[in-house]
């Protein structure tokens, strides 16, 4: 089993950025495809970004589309978000997850496609 440990959230201004890492032990990353989520204060979890297990295919919801990168590097087990012109409504605790898929080249923004999860990391965007 995976076991996964987000850091760099915090707090920053609106327009400003933050990297979110993602530590994996246990299992080498590569056997995971990765998904980044988050939840807002009372609100469901939400999809923010997924990559794929090889070739670097990703997905992003729509509100974070062209601000937001996701990126892995399976020599380091770590996952990263990069966060740019970041916006109050990007205000959450933001989970990074891990999808033992066999499938080499997909992602899913379904949360119950994924095995395990971080224990959450806090963004918060000042106006």
């Amino acid at each position: 089993q995976v076991q996964l440990v987000e850091s760099g959230g915090g707090l920053v201004q609106a327009g400003g950025s933050l990297r979110l890492s993602c530590a994996t032990s246990g299992r080498a990353l590569i056997n995971y495809a990765m998904g980044w989520f988050r939840q807002a204060p009372g609100k469901g979890r939400a999809f923010v970004s997924a990559i794929s297990r090889i070739g670097g295919t990703t997905d992003y919801a729509d509100d974070v589309k062209g601000r937001f990168t996701i990126s892995r590097d399976d020599v380091k087990n770590t996952v990263y978000l990069q966060m740019n012109s970041l916006k109050p409504e990007d205000t959450a605790v933001y989970y990074c997850a891990a999808d033992r898929t066999n499938y080499l080249t997909r992602t899913d923004f379904r949360a119950e496609a994924y095995d395990a999860w971080g224990q959450g990391i806090q963004v918060t965007v000042s106006s």
